[in-house]
């Protein structure tokens, strides 16, 4: 039987990750997550895991080999918050402690497939995984990119994707903008889909933020990912043992925050009976509104980013993501069911 290991089990995408090993049958998982926060729960009330252990206490009992034989570990656990200014803790969780699992794998024979964060980008507006553009503008972002280049080090040919080197798989995930479901634990975190689909349901209108930065309102531009393409290409990752590397993981394809409005708003009229509008129309009837971009962004604020694909499908990874219209509109049905 396989055994796998989820960190981070009770968040967003580990929660999501074992739904997908679920679906292949695959239930030996054990679920390791801090549930100080305890209607994270949730997350893993429908799903099926063999095990659950406290953060604080599953690292050294697994460098110790004390869960016995684990095929790989998805390692979603982290400190996400990008607005967290305590650098001490943000390298802690994000940094040594990926570092101290990546012995512990290697010494127990586990593979490695890990998050990594477009935010190793930062200023840049060029999104491949190269050292020339990985500019971040936080201390999420540098202690993203800190692990990433301590990996680069470590693993060596086999990092450069030839099977030269080490035998353990090691994987990691530039994650862009990821939504969808098992997401509302987030708070102020959550994606732009979930806090725009409350916003509706609340006041009957969605804002978004004015021109900026050359682009007209709602017109800036993220490379948005939803959750069950995440899922996809980890488990092909997970079936494809031989390939290692640092891969961006988003759509390849930029688009305008108004697209994400138009459809939480038109697929929530459609639930109604209501018929498609266009944008101008949405924003003729008040449905969508602009406001003032706020001056604390300024200089701050990205306004483009876009997943450069070429080395995931140099893998022979040739995953087709779904585009915002279609995953935003099976999100916000998922949340009016929610």
């Amino acid at each position: 039987m396989t055994r796998v290991v989820v960190t981070g089990a009770a968040g967003f995408i580990g929660s999501n990750i074992i739904k997908g090993l679920n679906a292949r049958g695959i239930d030996d998982v054990i679920a390791v997550d801090d549930m100080t926060q305890g209607d994270k729960f949730r997350n893993l009330a429908d799903l099926k895991i063999s095990d659950y252990v406290d953060a604080d206490d599953f690292y050294s009992a697994f460098a110790g080999g004390h869960f016995g034989q684990v095929e790989a570990v998805f390692h979603e656990g982290a400190c996400s918050d990008t607005m967290e200014s305590d650098g001490k803790f943000m390298m802690g969780n994000n940094y040594t402690l990926s570092w101290n699992l990546f012995q512990a794998c290697q010494k127990r024979g586990a593979r490695l497939l890990y998050a990594s964060s477009a935010a190793t980008y930062g200023g840049s507006d060029t999104f491949r995984e190269d050292p020339a553009f990985e500019l971040p503008l936080n201390v999420y972002g540098y202690s993203k990119l800190l692990f990433d280049q301590r990996m680069r080090r470590e693993c060596g040919a086999q990092f450069e994707r030839t099977k030269a080197g080490r035998t353990q798989q090691v994987v990691g995930f530039r994650y862009f903008n990821v939504y969808g479901p098992r997401e509302q634990h987030k708070g102020r975190m959550a994606s732009v889909a979930f806090h725009q689909f409350h916003q509706f349901k609340a006041e009957g209108k969605v804002k978004l933020f004015g021109e900026y930065g050359g682009y007209v309102p709602g017109g800036q531009l993220r490379d948005f990912v939803f959750i069950d393409d995440v899922v996809a290409v980890n488990l092909w990752f997970f079936d494809n043992p031989a390939q290692c590397g640092i891969f961006n993981l988003g759509s390849g394809r930029a688009q305008p925050f108004n697209d994400v409005a138009s459809s939480v708003v038109n697929t929530l009229r459609a639930a109604q009976g209501e018929s498609a509008l266009s944008l101008d129309a949405m924003v003729q009837q008040g449905l969508l509104e602009y406001i003032g971009f706020p001056d604390a962004l300024r200089g701050k604020y990205q306004c483009f980013t876009q997943a450069d694909l070429s080395a995931l499908r140099a893998t022979g990874c040739n995953h087709s993501f779904v585009d915002v219209q279609t995953g935003v509109g099976k999100y916000v049905e998922w949340l009016s069911k929610a």
